[in-house]
């Protein structure tokens, strides 16, 4: 530990993790978790809010992200560590809030992995509809916590396998969808789902109620879904700390990252929504399968739900990663049992891992007692982290600014441009959608979950851990 960056002593406390991810891995495993459900079965959620003004919505989500990145890609360059967010939180803002911020996130991703394994079972459903749900998630869940308690080489490597059929799979669909819209749009006028459906074109964006048939209000809304549809790019700062070579490897998934997530989701809803009339859209299967089902190819539909199928797994796979390194420095930094920062020969927190399998069971449960809204329940309940999570991401990145400023340090070689007004544009827009799911009866329960576990986490915290020693180095490596 150094007198000159006081933070050595988070990343010593947390060492023991491998160093192996290449930077293409970290933008893979980045893609891997944002594009996902909330792409594939997400966005007819989101479509239903907004209808064609949807593209606006996602357009402010990307804004949003783009914004959290460039703070986020700053402090990482700065400290590299799988504590991320949450360390800088505890040391730029208060051990208070990097508490909160560690176990708010925590607690989103684990719930968001149950949203996946939830629509992991819908998607079964198309080949197998008599089948129960809760066997798929049982089946498909073992084989990805068997991946992760193996080590982070073999994760990243099923992780960018995964994105990789997903980038190509969207890039198909692009190249499939620009087809059909500007050379044969015909190919999907006909009959579909029992409407009427006239021939592929851009009109769809102003029939059946206009560009905007829900008002601002729905394409605000909409906003919501986008923020959780892109929900774990901000994982390449928590892998940062597993990273072989973390500066140069941060930067470079950052940018890939983020311009990918862009095209991938603009482009791709508007072409879906310039191939089916929104209202088509529904949210009972993929908006994506019902377009490859009204395009006529044979065999398409299946192959797309395929590919959605795989993107679930893919971001149940990274969201399992990163929740269990959020509990492993929840751990080191003494504020979780101990046996939760312990490693593997593997090196690999493998108990922490078990304890975020949480998300699991909770969307078993969900599946046999609601199994026509176990996936909107799971992502109203998982919203309040997300959120919450991303605005204190800015917030603290204020803090960080004003402390090297002070110290008179250089500031990184990557650095968050329009300082600090972008800082508080993306902070504004984040909050303004927290508040807005109090008005929003399918996210009302986002605030009646999120506000009391806050509360309560705050109550643990200054009961038990206000004042306690930090843990140093809680062992090298505890042997399975």
């Amino acid at each position: 530990m150094t007198t000159q960056d006081p933070f050595q002593k988070i990343v010593q406390r947390e060492h023991g993790l491998r160093r192996t991810l290449r930077a293409s891995q970290l933008s893979m495993i980045a893609i891997g978790g944002a594009i996902g459900t909330g792409l594939f079965l997400g966005s007819g959620f989101a479509i239903s809010f907004a209808g064609p003004s949807v593209l606006l919505s996602y357009a402010i989500g990307a804004l949003i992200s783009l914004l959290l990145m460039g703070c986020l890609a700053e402090m990482t360059v700065a400290h590299p560590t799988s504590g991320s967010f949450g360390a800088y939180a505890e040391h730029y803002v208060s051990p208070w809030m990097g508490f909160l911020v560690r176990y708010s996130y925590w607690a989103c991703i684990v719930l968001a992995v149950g949203t996946e394994v939830t629509a992991i079972a819908l998607y079964m459903k198309y080949w197998l509809p008599a089948m129960p749900g809760w066997v798929w998630i049982l089946a498909f869940s073992s084989v990805l916590v068997l991946v992760n308690a193996r080590s982070v080489n073999l994760f990243g490597s099923v992780e960018y396998v995964f994105s990789v059929v997903k980038v190509c799979a969207i890039i198909g669909f692009i190249v499939l969808g620009v087809y059909v819209v500007f050379f044969n749009p015909q190919l999907v006028a006909g009959t579909h789902d029992g409407q009427v459906t006239g021939p592929a074109s851009f009109a769809h964006y102003t029939a059946d109620g206009g560009f905007f048939p829900k008002g601002l209000w729905g394409t605000w809304v909409a906003v919501i879904v986008a923020i959780f549809s892109y929900l774990s790019i901000e994982m390449i700062a928590v892998a940062a700390g597993e990273a072989e070579d973390p500066q140069r490897a941060v930067t470079q998934a950052f940018r890939l990252t983020v311009g990918r997530l862009v095209l991938f989701y603009i482009v791709t809803l508007a072409l879906m929504l310039a191939i089916v009339p929104w209202t088509a859209a529904g949210k009972d299967q993929s908006p994506f399968v019902k377009v490859m089902e009204a395009v006529h190819v044979p065999g398409a539909a299946g192959v797309i739900n395929f590919v959605v199928l795989i993107a679930a797994l893919s971001a149940m796979n990274s969201q399992l990663y990163i929740t269990t390194r959020m509990v492993f420095s929840l751990a080191r930094a003494g504020h979780a049992p101990r046996r939760l920062g312990e490693l593997s020969a593997r090196g690999v927190p493998v108990a922490a891992l078990l304890l975020s399998c949480a998300g699991i069971a909770i969307a078993t449960v969900l599946s046999v007692l609601y199994p026509d809204a176990s996936f909107t329940i799971m992502m109203a309940i998982s919203m309040f982290g997300a959120l919450f999570t991303w605005a204190m991401i800015f917030v603290t990145h204020l803090f960080f600014r004003r402390h090297w400023k002070r110290s008179g340090r250089a500031l990184p070689s990557f650095r968050m441009r329009g300082f600090p007004v972008l800082t508080l544009l993306g902070a504004a827009l984040t909050i303004g959608a927290a508040l807005t799911t109090l008005f929003t009866p399918e996210f009302r329960m986002t605030m009646i979950f999120g506000v009391p576990f806050l509360a309560l986490l705050s109550l643990v915290y200054f009961v038990f851990y206000r004042g306690a020693a930090q843990v140093g180095n809680v062992g090298e490596a505890a042997t399975e």
